[in-house]
């Protein structure tokens, strides 16, 4: 059971995947406005939030940055359409998955459940793995942290699963469909840009430029790589 927040302005939406979710055991706290999300995070803590990017008032998109500003809350966002540009802005923004309208609250449910897997239990990795370097770069697998310099790295599931899947195999090039099935947990052939829009999240708070990667390298027609020094 996890406790779900759900930011939906629609309130025939709202009512319908509160109702399916509840019904599958989870505990909703659903908010029509993202004034309201963000007055209910304040509150208390979810364990994860369903975002609508269509509300009124303070967009989606806007809710997404506040939120990600103090927090790395696994955010799954809702959109009406799949090929939509804010779908794009909302993962490279910080979101770690996304569904379609209509949504099935079994489709939803499962994306939950695999983006809480991400830090849960059953992805745990041995805690006698030591930390490695890579030079400014440290990965703890057992504490799942990363500093740079030192200095704590702020990273979100989705981010630091994906730098555990690159990190685990350094020089190996992993396809997007791999990362996808790794990280996302999604078999059937998705969409990679969650992957691309992760990476460039990830590169971002890694501290890599537009003018070279130093730690996660394209290879172009192939996907990524994870280089190790």
């Amino acid at each position: 059971m996890s406790d779900v927040l759900l930011i939906e302005d629609d309130p025939a939406v709202r009512q319908g995947v509160t109702w399916g979710l509840r019904h599958r055991g989870h505990r909703v706290t659903a908010a029509a406005t993202g004034e309201e999300g963000l007055a209910a995070l304040r509150s208390h803590r979810p364990d994860v939030a369903v975002l609508d990017l269509m509300l009124p008032g303070m967009t989606g998109l806007d809710v997404l940055k506040r939120i990600r500003d103090r927090d790395q809350l696994p955010i799954i966002i809702v959109t009406a359409r799949g090929d939509d540009v804010d779908v794009v802005l909302g993962l490279e923004t910080g979101a770690d998955d996304y569904v379609i309208k209509p949504v099935q609250a079994g489709v939803l449910e499962a994306r939950i459940r695999a983006v809480l897997r991400r830090f849960g239990p059953e992805a745990a990795v041995p805690a006698h793995l030591r930390p490695r370097s890579y030079g400014e770069l440290t990965i703890d697998r057992a504490a799942y942290t990363v500093t740079r310099n030192g200095e704590p790295v702020p990273l979100g599931p989705s981010e630091l699963r994906l730098l555990l899947a690159l990190s685990a195999a350094p020089g190996q090039v992993l396809s997007r469909q791999q990362l996808l099935e790794q990280v996302w947990e999604h078999s059937y052939h998705g969409d990679v840009r969650l992957v691309d829009a992760c990476v460039k999240r990830l590169r971002g708070k890694l501290g890599e430029t537009s003018g070279g990667a130093r730690y996660v390298e394209t290879v172009r027609g192939f996907g990524y790589r994870f280089r190790a020094g």
